[in-house]
């Protein structure tokens, strides 16, 4: 199945029958991401009265309670609902509608060896998503001025990343200042990544980097006067090896619960320009 469409002055053809889920199934009860020590995703048959949701301890159909973690149990999208003291759920702030998005790939950089800052002190080792390393990812792509999602995949791209448990400050690389101001200038109302938090895990409750990302003034609970711009941040995803960098159709699947974080599948089809 294809069909095209027209963006600016570009005809593309996007393929649909070549679909690539970015986002991590939750497997209840199999290897899972992890992060910030949470429990585990669960399922548990229902139970109530003289009924039991398990056809295996003879009950007449399976009924399973679920309990989740959106933020540290697999893939998410949140909205700015998720540092701000209003109820802002993530539904208001995603389009059903698929748009363009932009993959690149980042080869994070050791702490000591970047320019770059962040809000908190460092050890030397931490590895950060720099304005540098984004530079060198974005330079090449044509056309990057289209996109309305920027998928970041980082360097190297373990498969692991898929039911890793990311435990301590230094777990996985998260985003410097410099680096979140050059995600700022693409102009991306989408940004996806594959580590748990554009954010350290333990940065004091600062969160400056989502504050950036929202245009949230650093401290502040409340929404800016100007109002909040309609941009998410998806986590956690995996990206595989044999999607290349470029412009991509992205089909932003959320859990239809309003809430400010809900579990998601992204999934990218291939795009051409059509002469």
């Amino acid at each position: 199945m294809r069909f095209r469409f027209s963006l600016d002055t570009t005809t593309y053809e996007v393929d649909l029958s070549r679909p690539t889920p970015i986002g991590i199934p939750v497997e209840f009860s199999g290897q899972q991401p992890n992060f910030f020590e949470a429990d585990m995703a669960q399922a548990r048959a229902l139970e109530l009265g003289g009924f039991v949701g398990d056809t295996r301890r003879g009950g007449s159909c399976n009924v399973e309670t679920l309990t989740i973690t959106p933020h540290c149990n697999g893939t998410h999208t949140e909205s700015a609902g998720h540092i701000l003291d209003q109820a802002i759920s993530v539904l208001d702030v995603v389009s059903p509608i698929p748009c363009l998005a932009l993959v690149v790939s980042v080869r994070p950089e050791p702490a000591e060896h970047s320019d770059d800052s962040y809000s908190v002190p460092l050890d030397p080792d931490e590895q950060l998503i720099t304005r540098r390393a984004l530079d060198l990812a974005l330079k090449p792509l044509a056309n990057s001025s289209l996109a309305q999602a920027l998928v970041v995949r980082t360097l190297p791209n373990g498969a692991d990343k898929r039911w890793r448990r990311y435990r301590g400050a230094s777990s996985y690389p998260f985003f410097s200042i410099e680096g979140m101001q050059r995600v700022l200038e693409t102009q991306t109302s989408h940004l996806l990544v594959d580590t748990p938090s554009v954010d350290r895990a333990q940065d004091d409750g600062k969160l400056w980097v989502h504050r950036m990302f929202w245009g949230i003034e650093q401290g502040s609970r409340t929404a800016p006067p100007q109002g909040l711009p309609e941009r998410s941040i998806t986590e956690m995803i995996y990206v595989p090896d044999e999607v290349a960098d470029g412009l991509f159709l992205l089909d932003l699947h959320i859990a239809p619960f309003a809430v400010e974080a809900a579990p998601s599948r992204p999934i990218l089809y291939p795009l051409r320009t059509v002469p």
